[in-house]
């Protein structure tokens, strides 16, 4: 099969199962092993072999690896959500750095960390002020952070 026919095999029946409530499951233990499997689909899409590396074959591919559609479907949720999250001038006046940042919570507790408020409000921090900026506008946001998860393929968190 040609490489156009295999990704979209890849998009017609991986990709809807990998990104069905990632947002709630992307941040679990088990998600490793769905990510081996992504790995695994792509190891065949382009015909490597098991110890090849698939870093390249993301980018060819213009696939997310699981961990950078975490981070997407994360910011997508901050971004349609508005309402859910105060920014840090709304919490107090004073003129820092961090002054348009998204107001991050105090947690004791790893399970609501790993949830998604706390997630998304995290990762939405984390990014270039460029791609912040473009809060306000959905499509543009979904448009410049897609361009920009595509070129820093990241395959986990800690390299985010």
């Amino acid at each position: 099969m040609s490489l156009k026919a295999l990704n979209s095999v890849y998009y017609s029946y991986f990709h809807p199962l990998l990104s069905y409530g990632i947002m709630f499951w992307g941040n679990s233990s088990y998600s490793l092993h769905i990510f081996r499997l992504q790995k695994k689909a792509i190891r065949t899409i382009m015909g490597l072999r098991t110890r090849d590396s698939c870093s390249k074959p993301f980018k060819l591919l213009r696939i997310l690896p699981l961990q950078s559609q975490y981070i997407l479907s994360l910011l997508m949720f901050v971004v349609e959500n508005k309402s859910l999250f105060q920014v840090n001038t709304d919490r107090h006046g004073i003129n820092t750095r961090q002054n348009f940042n998204l107001y991050q919570p105090q947690a004791n507790l790893t399970l609501y960390k790993k949830g998604v408020y706390y997630s998304g409000v995290k990762a939405f921090n984390n990014f270039p002020i460029n791609i912040r900026n473009s809060f306000n506008d959905v499509k543009r946001f979904k448009l410049e952070l897609g361009k920009y998860l595509h070129l820093n393929s990241y395959y986990s968190l800690e390299e985010y």
